[in-house]
């Protein structure tokens, strides 16, 4: 895996994307939450050919600047550029733009582990 790999996947905003499922005194506008899935799942397109079957990628972290709403009914495409790697840590920029110009901009941060550990926490965690 190297640097400068990048993914893209696309939506159109539907009335589940909506912040107004969370929020009802909201607008029909897309969600921070489904944003940021978008925006991961970017990422894991990215690197999907580059992970070993034993191993997989979980989100550490996501900075993200929302530039513009988006409404119902519009397309979105997200972009993810792995930037840099640190160890098992992925640094990537996101990006997403609608079919007016870009909405939002930030930072990914995903982790590369074992299966075999990822398996022993979420164990453990059930267990307690």
């Amino acid at each position: 895996m190297v640097p400068g790999l990048t993914g893209k996947v696309e939506m159109i905003v539907c009335r589940e994307d909506l912040i107004k499922n969370i929020d009802k005194d909201s607008w029909d506008v897309l969600s921070n939450s489904r944003l940021i899935e978008l925006l991961e799942s970017a990422s894991i397109d990215a690197i999907k050919d580059f992970i070993n079957p034993d191993q997989i990628s979980i989100g550490k972290s996501i900075k993200l600047i929302h530039l513009s709403p988006t409404p119902i009914g519009m397309k979105v495409t997200a972009h993810a550029l792995l930037n840099r790697i640190d160890k098992n840590r992925l640094i990537f920029l996101v990006n997403a733009y609608d079919e007016k110009g870009k909405i939002v901009e930030g930072e990914h941060e995903r982790l590369v582990i074992s299966k075999e550990k990822f398996l022993k926490i979420l164990k453990n965690k059930r267990s307690k």
